[in-house]
C-alpha cells in the first residue's frame, strides 16, 4: 500500500456484505463481519463504506419489507458489537469523528425500493433506521421507477416516484440513480434541488451498457453537486475480461466529462456473493452476456483498493485529485458541504 493510499480518505459506495452478513445466524453476525470482512476493508484502507440494502428475488414481494428489517438490523448490531472498529454514521460529524478514532464509518443505503412498494412514507421510516442513500429499483421495474433493464419502455418517474424525489430531499437522504433507466435518471435529475449520486456506475461513453451513464447525465450529476462511484464490474467496463487499465479508462472520462470533483469509488465487489448464493449448477452465471466469473486481476474485493491508486497515479493523475476520487469528493456530498468553486 502506497504512502498516498494510506494517508487518503479511501470510500466506497457500494459493497453488497450485507446480503451475506443477513444469511448467517443472528449468533453470528458480528463475529462473521469481524472475522471475514473487517480484514478485507482494513487491509484496502477503506475509512468509509457504503453498505446497501439488497433484497434478492426470493424475497419479493412478500418478505421485502421483513427482509430489509433484517438487514437494517445486521447492519446496527455489526456496529455495536465491533464498536472499537467500526461505527454506524447518520451525520457528517460521526462520518468524521470514525477515521479520526481509528474506525471505519459504515453508511446504510437502500438499492432498489421493493420494500416500499408506493408507500413512501416508509422513505422516512428507513431513514429514522439509519439510511442516508436511497435508489429506487435494481434491473426491472417499481413502483417508482423503471430499472436500466427496462429502457425500452422509455418509462420516466411515476407519481409516487415524483413525490420520493421531493421527500429524500427534505430529508436529506441521497437519491442514487444507478440501476434506474435512462429517461428516470433523466427525470430525477429534472427534478433535483440537491446532489444527486450515483453510486455504482460506469461511462456510457467508454463501454456501451445499459447500466452506464451518458455524458448528458454524467453533467447532469455534476451540476447537482453530485458524485459518481465507478463500478468494478466486469461486464460494465468493458467487452471480454477488462484490467485496471479499463477501470482508469471509466475514471478518466468522467474527470473529463463531469470534473473532478465528481468522480469517486463504488466498487460492487460481488463475486462472494455470487459464490455463495448461486448454485453450482448454475455456474457459471452468464447476466446480459457477462460471466460474473470474470473479475478485473487483483479487484476480487476490498483488499484490492490499493492497485486503484497506483493506477492511478501511474496514469498521471496528481495526488490532490486522486485523493479526490479515492473519497474525498464521496464524503464531501455525504456530509451535505457544498463543492468546491
Amino acid at each position: 500500500m502506497t504512502g498516498l493510499h494510506r494517508d487518503a480518505v479511501v470510500a466506497d459506495a457500494h459493497n453488497d456484505l450485507l446480503v451475506l452478513v443477513a444469511r448467517r445466524p443472528r449468533s453470528a453476525w458480528v463475529s462473521y463481519f469481524r472475522e471475514r470482512w473487517y480484514p478485507q476493508l482494513r487491509e484496502g484502507g477503506v475509512d468509509v463504506q457504503v453498505l446497501p440494502v439488497f433484497i434478492g428475488n426470493e424475497f419479493r414481494p412478500e418478505g421485502a419489507l421483513r427482509e430489509t428489517l433484517r438487514m437494517l438490523e445486521a447492519a446496527h448490531r455489526i456496529a455495536e458489537g465491533n464498536a472499537d472498529v467500526v461505527a454506524l454514521c447518520r451525520t457528517g460529524a460521526e462520518i468524521d469523528a470514525a477515521p479520526a478514532s481509528g474506525r471505519i464509518a459504515l453508511v446504510l443505503a437502500l438499492e432498489g425500493c421493493p420494500q416500499i412498494d408506493d408507500d413512501i412514507e416508509l422513505l422516512q421510516t428507513m431513514a429514522r433506521l439509519g439510511v442516508r442513500i436511497v435508489s429506487f429499483t435494481h434491473f426491472g421495474r417499481t413502483m417508482l421507477a423503471d430499472g436500466s433493464a427496462e429502457d425500452a419502455t422509455g418509462g420516466r418517474l411515476t407519481r409516487a416516484g415524483i413525490d420520493a424525489v421531493a421527500l429524500l430531499e427534505r430529508l436529506g437522504v441521497l437519491v442514487d440513480v444507478s440501476h434506474v433507466g435512462r429517461a428516470c435518471v433523466d427525470h430525477i435529475l429534472e427534478l433535483a434541488t440537491r446532489p444527486v449520486v450515483a453510486t455504482h456506475s460506469c461511462a456510457y461513453a467508454v463501454h456501451e451498457h445499459h447500466r452506464n451513464l451518458t455524458d448528458d447525465q454524467l453533467r447532469g450529476i455534476a451540476a447537482t453537486g453530485g458524485v459518481v462511484g465507478v463500478n468494478f464490474f466486469a461486464g460494465f467496463l468493458a467487452g471480454g475480461k477488462p484490467t485496471i487499465e479499463n477501470l482508469v479508462a471509466h475514471i478518466a472520462h468522467i474527470v473529463d466529462v463531469a470534473g473532478e470533483d465528481h468522480v469517486g469509488l463504488g466498487s460492487d465487489f460481488i463475486a462472494e456473493v455470487l459464490d455463495e448464493k448461486v448454485p453450482t449448477c448454475d455456474r457459471p452465471l452468464i447476466i446480459e452476456g457477462t460471466n460474473t466469473e470474470t473479475l478485473v486481476p487483483g479487484l476480487e474485493g476490498p483488499a484490492g483498493l490499493p492497485l486503484v491508486t497506483d493506477a492511478l497515479l501511474h496514469h498521471g493523475f496528481s495526488e490532490p485529485v486522486i485523493r479526490k476520487i479515492l473519497g474525498a469528493n464521496l464524503v464531501r456530498v455525504l456530509k451535505g458541504e457544498s463543492c468546491p468553486q
